[in-house]
């Protein structure tokens, strides 16, 4: 008995050192838990345990638990918050990190495919670098999906109809130059706001990918897509820097490594769940209608794109990449 308790003992005092050799890093995101961004990060956290044989646990808070994107950037500057998937055009707005438009130039890339190319590039490590001077630990990158419109009146047709609708942008000068040329009356409003705002009719529209009008219930508000495919919609895997430093160098070489494969991944689901999603929401009465002159949208804003590649370097570095992978 007394051999059997002493085992006891010993057993118990490994357990006690395992736990103790945990790290538990709390990472968030603005989106609801049913979002591709979630979906990303578990399987970020996933890759992490595994990679780390469970010493590192990555605990996954989404709907907004630990803040809007802007409060989820404030917190990892300033350490009080782990890690989170921030949405790539906060960035530009909250910390001046103007390089990370290149992700959301108007009809530069035009799939899936060809923007994991671009990120898993050289130029995509440049970016997560570009990062380290605003005390950030930038990772990889997941996809929410493919923008399109989404109206609550008539659906919109053709380029004619965009004209005066009340819509919903991230306030950054990109999208606001970007709408402005397409004739919408672009309004600038927080992601939280907009379920309310499209059911009393304060905005008449918003642009936004296909899983959030599934995730955020937006089909209850509004009934009309269009395919517009104008930008993509990349989340920005990131780390305090602050926490960053306290890691040792196998496991930071671990997250690094794990940031990488969730980018791969995450592509390739985002680009498998476009059609499914789709037929969701027609089932649930959305009615789904491709822009007629598609054409005339990609012409309106091709003088964006010229304007914004000579704003920062990286920028230009981005799409040439994407150019030479078509």
């Amino acid at each position: 008995m007394k051999l059997l308790a002493a085992f006891a003992g010993a057993l118990l005092c490994l357990a006690s050192t395992a736990n103790a050799q945990e790290t538990v890093l709390k990472f968030g995101h603005a989106a609801s838990s049913k979002h591709l961004f979630h979906t990303g990060l578990e399987d970020f956290a996933k890759r992490v345990a595994d990679k780390t044989g469970g010493k590192v646990k990555i605990e996954v808070y989404g709907d907004r638990q630990l803040g809007d994107d802007k409060q989820l950037l404030e917190g990892i500057q300033i350490g009080t918050i782990d890690g989170a998937l921030v949405s790539s055009p906060t960035l530009p707005l909250s910390i001046g990190a103007t390089a990370f438009d290149a992700l959301q130039l108007p009809f530069v890339v035009g799939s899936y495919e060809q923007l994991s190319g671009a990120l898993l590039s050289p130029v995509g490590d440049e970016l997560l670098k570009s990062l380290d001077q605003k005390s950030i630990k930038g990772l990889g990158f997941i996809e929410a999906g493919q923008r399109h419109f989404l109206s609550r009146g008539k659906a919109v047709e053709k380029v004619a109809d965009f004209a005066g609708l009340k819509t919903r942008i991230v306030p950054i000068p990109l999208h606001k130059a970007t709408w402005e040329a397409v004739g919408v009356n672009p309004i600038g409003m927080a992601y939280g706001e907009v379920y309310s705002a499209l059911e009393t009719g304060t905005i008449d529209a918003v642009e936004i990918n296909l899983s959030s009008i599934e995730s955020e219930s937006l089909y209850d508000a509004a009934k009309n897509v269009t395919l517009t495919g104008h930008y993509f919609w990349p989340g920005v895997l990131m780390m305090s820097n602050i926490g960053w430093q306290k890691l040792s160098p196998e496991v930071q070489a671990a997250l690094e490594e794990a940031g990488r494969e969730t980018t791969a991944e995450a592509y390739k689901t985002a680009a498998a769940q476009e059609s499914e999603v789709t037929k969701a929401l027609e089932a649930k009465g959305v009615t789904i209608t491709k822009l007629s002159d598609l054409p005339e949208m990609q012409e309106k804003t091709s003088g964006v794109v010229t304007e914004w590649l000579k704003k920062d370097p990286l920028i230009q570095s981005f799409y040439d990449a994407v150019k030479a992978g078509k």
